[in-house]
């Protein structure tokens, strides 16, 4: 992996935190997911439960990125902070 990218990655991780406006629910889940897919991979563990709606939820968009490589989510995820600031 290019340390270039992971440098971008870190610094996006970080540039989350002070955006401006609290991003929308679709592009929080979209965060969450990328992250999550470029630190651990695939989604592993079971699906949470009907009356967990926010961790289904958070399971599912990550479970959406199956198979997405690790360089790949973190490009995604720096393209997206970019676009939120």
């Amino acid at each position: 992996m290019s340390p270039t990218l992971e440098a971008a990655f870190q610094q996006a991780s970080q540039d989350v935190q002070q955006l401006d406006e609290r991003p929308s629910i679709e592009n929080l889940l979209k965060l969450y997911a990328l992250y999550k897919q470029a630190t651990e991979g695939d989604v592993q563990g079971e699906r949470p439960g009907m009356m967990d709606m926010k961790g289904r939820a958070k399971f599912d968009a990550w479970a959406g990125l199956q198979g997405l490589s690790a360089q790949d989510a973190m490009q995604d995820y720096v393209d997206l902070v970019e676009s939120l600031k």
